[in-house]
């Protein structure tokens, strides 16, 4: 049996939780939309056409905030096409995804929708085609309250209040050159400047993110953050990082390790902010935004069958498998260690499309990676402890692995505080041991571990709970002393109360 130590000190924290790091992603396409959460006429639909058992499934998840309406898709997206009566909104082709957007879901239904499944709005705005002014004037349409035209367009459209709406991508994406209006670092930083600066002159409390790499293998990794940050840095209060992961080799070993993959990529951009921080003597700092994550491939193949211009067709429908579950558990973890700078965070997607939700005409189920993600909402709250790890490590493509990925998370307030650990090792338990004296009658109230003998198992609407977590009896500190073990390729959550 392999053997850990955990090593915390209450007085030593890495930052306090933001709420938002437990956000997730809407993005028209696919099914995330329609069909997923909006299915008007459906046996769960309300009144109006929200999907009530997907809406349950996501107030469990407990997520603050969703990013919408994309991604790829909002960089050719005309916002006016999808408000006011919906018999008159204009059927559009989408170039980001080869589809039909009928329009008939937008950001008042939007609106709408968010409040009922209890999270707030990350909108974005179309800096590919469009530019400055369409993202002022949306903006005066979601937050002034009146007396201008498109502040009295929403009132005519039925929404009276405004939306105020603080939390603003500004474009999506915009180094790739998939993107549509994709852009040099040195143009897009100044776009970024310039949009920011039109906005918080019409709401100045509003909250910006300006877009980093497309992901981590760019050509222009680095060298795009520290030229967009160089001109929008008095502008903007975060910089987005995107990165996806895939077990194209089929090693489950490495596959795991991709969470020193997350932690390299977040400590470089860290440093770049820094570096610019530097460079212009300011006292800001830029924070992080990890808008989109996830594990994605598993439908790479089955979305090169699907015919061009259709309306929602079955895309990017990856059926996420147990091993799939034991990465984003660590991904999350790896997230909560840098919850000094990385301040939100969004799993992406939320519903059908790379996504822990999944649903038929008639039925919606959670997919693996629901687990680690829902108990890791709820119960990773307050301050992370500064976690310091001695553990076995295996050789990986990444460096050198350590078999155990672990976070403690306390709220001091509630007087509560949780463990969450990933062991890695296929084919050993693990014993691992922390000192908790420091936490006055400590004592742990609920554990649940998510294992199976299958690392490719799966969850599906026929067997929707083949993957899922078991309570158990919780493991007890001994005079403030805990020791228990992790069982081998096992997710562990333990809930403490002290």
């Amino acid at each position: 049996m392999k053997k850990a130590e955990l090593f915390i000190d209450k007085h030593f924290r890495t930052g306090e939780v933001d709420k938002r790091i437990y956000g997730s992603f809407i993005e028209h396409l696919g099914r995330a939309v329609y069909g997923g959460i909006y299915q008007p006429g459906g046996p769960e639909a309300d009144e109006n056409g929200f999907r009530g058992d997907v809406i349950r499934l996501i107030q469990e998840l407990n997520v603050p905030v969703v990013r919408y309406p994309g991604g790829n898709f909002v960089s050719g997206y005309h916002w006016e096409d999808g408000v006011g009566p919906k018999d008159q909104r204009p059927k559009k082709v989408d170039l980001a995804w080869s589809v039909i957007e009928d329009n008939q879901f937008g950001l008042n239904e939007f609106m709408d929708w968010a409040k009922k499944a209890g999270t707030s709005p990350m909108m974005a705005v179309n800096l590919g085609t469009r530019g400055a002014e369409d993202a002022k004037n949306l903006l005066e349409y979601c937050n002034l309250p009146g007396g201008s035209y498109y502040s009295d367009l929403r009132a005519a459209h039925g929404y009276k209040d405004p939306h105020n709406i603080k939390l603003w991508c500004l474009g999506n994406e915009m180094d790739g050159e998939w993107q549509m209006g994709h852009k040099e670092a040195d143009d897009y930083g100044k776009l970024a400047a310039e949009t920011g600066r039109l906005m918080r002159m019409l709401d100045p409390g509003i909250e910006l993110v300006a877009c980093g790499s497309s992901h981590a293998q760019m050509e222009t990794y680095g060298s795009w953050e520290y030229t967009v940050l160089d001109k929008c840095y008095d502008v903007v209060d975060y910089l987005s990082m995107h990165q996806y992961y895939n077990n194209h080799a089929n090693n489950t070993p490495d596959f795991l390790a991709n969470s020193l993959s997350m932690d390299r990529f977040i400590r470089e951009v860290v440093a770049i902010c820094d570096a610019v921080k530097a460079k212009k003597h300011s006292n800001k700092s830029i924070y992080l935004s990890f808008d989109e994550w996830n594990v994605w491939y598993h439908s790479a193949e089955a979305d090169k069958k699907i015919e061009r211009w259709v309306r929602a067709p079955h895309q990017l429908e990856d059926v996420y498998n147990f091993e799939d579950a034991l990465l984003v558990g660590s991904l999350l973890i790896t997230l909560l260690r840098h919850a000094d700078r990385v301040k939100i965070a969004c799993l992406a997607q939320l519903v059908n499309v790379i996504a822990p939700i999944m649903t038929s005409d008639t039925s919606a189920w959670k997919q693996t990676i629901y687990y680690p993600f829902a108990y890791t909402s709820n119960w990773g709250r307050g301050d992370v402890l500064e976690t310091k790890v001695a553990c076995p490590t295996y050789e990986s493509k990444f460096g050198d692995a350590p078999y155990l990925d672990a976070v403690w998370v306390m709220d001091e307030e509630n007087r509560k505080l949780s463990l969450f650990a990933v062991n890695k090792s296929l084919d050993e338990d693990m014993e691992i041991s922390c000192d908790l004296r420091q936490f006055e009658n400590c004592r742990a109230v609920e554990q649940v571990i998510l294992t199976h003998d299958d690392m490719k198992a799966v969850n599906t609407e026929e067997n929707p709970a083949a993957v899922a977590p078991q309570k158990v009896e919780p493991t007890q500190p001994v005079d403030g002393k805990l020791t228990m073990t992790l069982p081998k390729h096992t997710w562990t959550a333990v809930h403490y109360t002290f």
